[in-house]
């Protein structure tokens, strides 16, 4: 099971833009394939942290499927055994971003 305790956007001065503690369940595909569960564990509009099931190979190009917003094309900058970093191929918009924000907390406040 994985979990996740809510902390505002934060910017550790090496990222281009804040990132956010979340969990979001999500999926990951490779060419819309191959779809096995993961979780969303820290998000920007730039990339994620993603907790697997299976190891990811760094410079691997997946699909994620994140709720509400669909496919994103990714690819991983760092894995380390069941956790990864990815990198959007293209950056999220700010609505997607907030989106996907809004669903954590509603998630939270549901559990």
């Amino acid at each position: 099971m994985f979990a996740a305790e809510f902390e505002p956007a934060q910017t550790d001065g090496r990222r281009r833009t804040p990132r956010a503690p979340v969990s979001l369940d999500a999926r990951i595909g490779r060419g819309g394939l191959d779809r096995t569960l993961c979780r969303v564990v820290d998000l920007s509009v730039y990339g994620a942290k993603l907790e697997t099931y299976s190891a990811l190979r760094v410079g691997s190009m997946i699909w994620l499927t994140l709720p509400h917003i669909g496919q994103v094309a990714a690819s991983i900058v760092w894995s380390d055994d069941f956790a990864a970093g990815c990198q959007f191929q293209t950056a999220l918009d700010s609505d997607a971003f907030e989106a996907l924000l809004e669903l954590d907390q509603t998630t939270r406040r549901a559990s």
